[in-house]
């Protein structure tokens, strides 16, 4: 094994391999006669996604099946029958697709989205979300679609700031959905109703997937013990101090499915990580599968088999089907070139003490290569990785991004910061009034706690996340200027103000919670936005951003790179055409990845194996 500089080892996991193994698939059913069907997003498409059945296209390529309902989308296709209906991209309206045919609309041309839909028994209608833009705050409701196109869209439930997942009763006879209002997100409060008759939840109940089930009962995930568990209209089916439930950032999740004899498959997250479990006779027993993390889950059945998008520490994300007497079975993975097993850091997880003696969570992955050690006298160079939301979580699991890293001699930490879920309620309000303290304290605690123990070097440190993680990166730099030497913001947030004033309806009063009241709590906003402080910065500044960005409008990267150059701080930005709120495209994301490998090797010196364009370091 050959001694080098950390950050210097060379790896055949290259940009454009990450590029390549970043298909994304989801939103799993399984047909009437047994068939597997999923969603691919491919970024070497252009980052659209296409309907794939047993492995094969189902929507042509001129189709993108994705909806911008709350931007972030979800639920964008159904199976009714041997028919999908499906939300394309290009013109949000709902299409129908009968086997050997082609896609054809059957809801008008306008302002109008749609998400989350469910047909009908015998299939005359879908009911969904629809989502109208106009002048001032978009309309949300729940309406029934004639699935011939025959007819216009008709509003079944309205009035509420927003809908989710309506379901129709096996025998259709009613309907149930979830609806909240402004200031609450989902997982703050909500309600569950059937027709006129609120069944569940409240300003500080969160609700999650109603379901029916085979029998005509209905069934939903509450927080209402502070934890998400499941429960029935007759009882409470689960009592776990683990979480059932997940934070409704997507439409058309779900983590748990009837089985024919009566058994519910769950997916249950224990210090965040997710293990396939089966209730009977009151009892959750674990199945003794692999997988840790199910992405944004959606968990289904037929009969008695299920289908889930799953991974684990060694396997990436694939489509499986699973059941009790064939057990599990791997349809398609994420990537078509499976990583080297022997590049793969396995992850540790670590608990730590923060700020005010309370421990905070997080996963380490360690540099590792079958060809290289690090020099006896080094440490290696450590990324503090920050998830999104911020009310979300890090699951373990083979993300060839970070193997990106780790197999070039490059430690990472993937931090559960007080806020984030699958860690009970009680946990997930801690960034109440606190996003930007809390969860950069806890950021800087990983850190610490990790040079501490020798794992790598303090000196060395660089923090990086995306949209919220990208926000929790520009505080850490801004306002603890000592505690990184570098630090990369993907698409974050620079000026908490701007946001509250100028952001999807979605979370246009998100802020409420996490830090105060907009307009009342102005001054607050302004104490807590990193634009505003950018001369405390001492570390080197990464900006990357996509300029179709409605979550995080571009001004933000643009107003942020332009105060950093006022105060002098080493920085350069990269803004990326095409590219929303996240990026999708391959050639992003070899830009992207192989300009923060330079820039760490400029900030860190080290000398990085590939041959990539160097990213310009803009200097005084």
């Amino acid at each position: 094994m050959e001694a080098a500089p950390f950050g210097s080892w060379s790896s055949p996991i290259a940009a454009a391999a990450v590029a390549r193994a970043g298909v994304r698939l989801g939103e799993p059913a399984l047909g009437e006669d047994g068939s597997a069907w999923w969603l691919e997003r491919r970024p070497l498409e252009g980052g659209r996604t296409a309907i794939v059945r047993e492995g094969d296209d189902v929507t042509p390529p001129e189709f993108n099946v994705r909806t911008r309902v709350h931007e972030y989308g979800g639920g964008a296709w159904l199976l009714h029958g041997k028919t999908a209906f499906f939300s394309h991209w290009d013109d949000q309206r709902l299409y129908r697709l009968a086997p050997g045919g082609s896609p054809v609309p059957i809801t008008p041309d306008g302002p109008y989205r749609y998400a989350d839909g469910r047909a009908l028994p015998g299939g005359a209608a879908i009911v969904c979300v629809r989502e109208t833009h106009g002048d001032g705050e978009p309309v949300n409701e729940v309406v029934q679609v004639p699935a011939d196109g025959g007819g216009s869209p008709e509003p079944i439930a309205s009035g509420r700031d927003f809908y989710a997942a309506p379901r129709p009763s096996p025998d259709g006879r009613v309907l149930c959905w979830l609806c909240w209002d402004h200031p609450n997100m989902p997982w703050d409060g909500c309600e569950l109703w059937v027709d006129e008759r609120r069944v569940a939840g409240g300003p500080d109940e969160s609700i999650w997937q109603p379901e029916w089930s085979p029998a005509g009962e209905l069934h939903w995930v509450s927080d209402r013990t502070g934890w998400w568990n499941l429960y029935s209209e007759s009882r409470q089916l689960t009592d776990e101090r683990a979480e059932l439930g997940m934070p409704h950032w997507q439409f058309g999740g779900s983590t748990y499915a009837f089985l024919e004899d009566g058994t519910i498959a769950c997916i249950r997250v224990e210090r965040a990580v997710a293990r396939l479990h089966l209730l009977r006779r009151g009892r959750l027993e674990d199945v003794g599968l692999p997988y840790t993390s199910f992405g944004y889950p959606c968990l289904r059945a037929r009969g008695e088999r299920l289908i889930f998008v799953a991974a684990s520490p060694v396997q990436e994300p694939a489509v499986i089907t699973w059941s009790e007497g064939e057990g599990p079975s791997e349809l398609r993975r994420a990537s078509d070139e499976p990583l080297d097993r022997a590049l793969v850091s396995i992850p540790r997880a670590i608990e730590f003490e923060s700020a005010g003696g309370r421990t905070a969570h997080a996963f380490y992955y360690p540099p590792d290569s079958p060809n290289f050690e690090g020099p006896d006298d080094e440490r290696p160079p450590l990324i503090v990785q920050i998830h999104g939301g911020p009310t979300a979580h890090a699951e373990p699991e083979l993300d060839p991004a970070t193997i990106f890293w780790t197999s070039r001699g490059v430690g990472v930490v993937d931090v559960n910061y007080g806020g984030s879920t699958g860690f009970g309620r009680e946990y997930r309000n801690l960034l109440r009034g606190a996003w930007g303290i809390v969860d950069v304290e806890d950021c800087i605690a990983a850190a610490h706690h990790l040079a501490a123990e020798g794992e790598v070097d303090g000196r060395r440190l660089a923090i990086h996340g995306g949209s919220a993680g990208g926000y929790t990166t520009l505080c850490a730099l801004a306002f603890h200027p000592d505690a990184f030497a570098a630090g990369a913001s993907y698409y974050g947030v620079a000026d908490a103000a701007t946001l509250a004033r100028d952001t999807h309806k979605f979370e246009s009063r998100y802020l409420d919670r996490l830090i105060g009241p907009w307009p009342a709590a102005e001054e607050l906003y302004r104490e807590r936005s990193p634009i505003h402080f950018a001369d405390r910065i001492r570390a080197s500044v990464l900006l990357l951003q996509g300029l179709e960005d409605e979550v995080v409008p571009p001004a933000q990267a643009q107003e942020m790179a332009a105060a950093l150059r006022r105060s002098g701080v080493p920085h350069a930005v990269l803004m990326f055409e095409g590219e929303q709120h996240g990026f999708r495209r391959a050639e992003t994301i070899i830009r992207s990845l192989e300009a923060e490998l330079s820039f760490y090797g400029q900030v860190f010196r080290f000398q990085p194996a590939d041959q990539i364009e160097e990213v310009q370091l803009w200097t005084r």
